[in-house]
């Protein structure tokens, strides 16, 4: 059974150490199983076009977002596509930590042309994965991801790599996940059960559809089955996370 603690507890461990990487550490456990089930629903959660970037963010801070983009990074690595896992939360990032990597130079740097493109993607101990660590933290990160260093990044990497899964910020504390949200090919928004308020979530998808972001679905991590039913619709997973299907309707 998971452990619940406060907020601020979760979010002051994932910045010192990152977060934990069961689909590394546990591959053949019922959590891992469940990466690999959101991975298959978004690989057909598009039949008209090819997702090859996508955001992964939050309503709030501390919600898992970056647990879930790492893990779902390297199931995806796993089944044979050149991955990168581009940390975009230039304010509190999590993934050099989590991936054991050094955080000299990381996209900040990119996009201040203060490092090339070779200086920032990094290789992992994982085969097919690599890295773009946040680098320094900025004072304008908005200014930034909304350069057009940004555009020509996603471009280059769309040319060497399968899958782009960003870290991005939560959506309703800052701008920079509608920013990224409009130029990537689509959003996974991290719902955790028990922690997020239905209309701090509702917030959040209307952020995201004013840049006319292409919402793909919702992982409902920290889940309980009992509390499960009629809260945020029909559930695809396990005990860890699920992926939901979003009614643009509603």
């Amino acid at each position: 059974m998971p452990i619940f603690r406060k907020k601020h507890k979760l979010d002051n461990e994932s910045l010192k150490r990152g977060v934990g990487l069961v689909t590394v550490t546990d591959p053949n456990s019922v959590v891992s199983e469940q990466f690999r089930t959101i991975r298959t629903n978004i690989q057909f959660s598009s039949t008209d076009k090819k997702l090859q970037s996508i955001v992964v963010t939050s309503a709030e801070p501390s919600e898992g977002k970056s647990t879930i983009s790492s893990n779902l990074a390297v199931v995806c690595a796993k089944q044979n596509q050149k991955v990168v896992l581009v940390d975009a939360d230039l304010r509190r990032p999590t993934d050099h930590r989590t991936f054991k990597l050094l955080n000299a130079a990381g996209l900040s740097s990119y996009l201040t042309n203060n490092a090339v493109y070779e200086e920032v993607v990094q290789s992992t101990s994982i085969p097919n994965l690599s890295i773009i660590s946040s680098g320094p933290v900025p004072p304008n990160p908005a200014e930034l991801l909304n350069s057009a260093n940004v555009n020509s990044l996603l471009e280059r990497l769309k040319s060497e790599f399968d899958m782009i899964i960003i870290d991005a910020p939560p959506v309703n504390t800052v701008t920079d996940a509608q920013l990224l949200s409009s130029k990537a090919d689509g959003v996974i928004l991290v719902v955790p059960q028990g922690i997020a308020e239905k209309g701090s979530v509702a917030h959040a998808v209307e952020q995201l559809k004013t840049v006319h972001a292409k919402l793909l679905g919702t992982v409902m991590n920290r889940f309980k089955a009992d509390k499960a039913p009629g809260y945020y619709g029909g559930y695809y997973g396990g005990d860890y996370g699920g992926y939901y299907g979003v009614d643009d309707k509603k």
